[in-house]
């Protein structure tokens, strides 16, 4: 998954939510994954996570496959194909490691697949620019939301998920590209800016219903296990994220 919080966003600091929160590790977030495991809420919570996280990956390798088609240039489809791979080497990571603590990955995966299906249904880009603004955007605000959980998960989980949300150069390379069609075309810009105001709404809906589903992830959020998010933190979380894509959209030169 993206996480272009190294882009060039003009010097903004807050790209990286989870970052304005960052303290000394307490509770579950103290511990390894062999001490936390055992309590059964928590476990089937981080199952839960890593089989959302591994099916986004894969469907933003999919994803990233099928913009290359879109591509104007041989170098752009070249770039693509690079970074689709780097999203399903992340994918294998995350199957690797469910099937490690004796998850079924394809299970883990399964009650996520339709919301995330729906979600990039219904945000079909048009175009190649369409495209890169979905994968800037729409890629940024789950790697801001994982972020954000990783900061609650033990530590071996909490490494990995932080891996996966490595940098694939999408980030620098859509900011590149659509500031450029912008200058070149400055109508273009209302366009995209209301694309991306939709996708900002399509991600954060998508994203509530399928923590609402899940008894063991949605407890995790809202603080019904130890070191937890309370509802209050789940409010501010969520505001983090949607400074975080303000700040995204001026560095792509768009209004939020």
């Amino acid at each position: 998954m993206e996480t272009p919080d190294n882009a060039n966003t003009a010097g903004t600091e807050a790209d990286a939510p989870a970052a304005e929160t960052a303290a000394e590790p307490t509770g579950i977030a103290a511990q390894d994954w062999a001490t936390a495991s055992a309590e059964p809420q928590y476990r089937a919570a981080v199952v839960d996570l890593l089989g959302a996280l591994a099916y986004g990956e894969l469907a933003a390798f999919e994803r990233l496959a099928d913009d290359a088609k879109l591509a104007p240039s041989l170098a752009d489809k070249a770039e693509l194909a690079k970074m689709a791979s780097a999203e399903f080497h992340h994918f294998e990571r995350l199957r690797d490691r469910l099937a490690e603590i004796d998850a079924e990955p394809t299970a883990a995966m399964e009650p996520f697949a339709k919301a995330l299906d729906d979600f990039h249904h219904q945000t079909a880009p048009s175009d190649w620019l369409e495209g890169l603004v979905k994968a800037y955007v729409g890629d940024s605000i789950a790697s801001d939301f994982y972020r954000e959980v990783a900061a609650r998960l033990d530590a071996d989980t909490r490494d990995l998920v932080l891996a996966v949300l490595d940098d694939t150069g999408h980030g620098n390379f859509a900011v590149e590209k659509v500031r450029a069609a912008i200058e070149a075309d400055p109508r273009l810009g209302g366009r995209l800016a209301l694309w991306a105001r939709r996708l900002m709404g399509e991600a954060l809906s998508q994203a509530q219903r399928v923590v609402a589903e899940r008894d063991a992830l949605s407890t995790m959020l809202v603080g019904g296990m130890a070191d937890g998010f309370d509802l209050a933190a789940v409010g501010e979380m969520f505001a983090r994220i949607t400074k975080a894509h303000t700040k995204r959209m001026a560095a792509l030169g768009l209004a939020a």
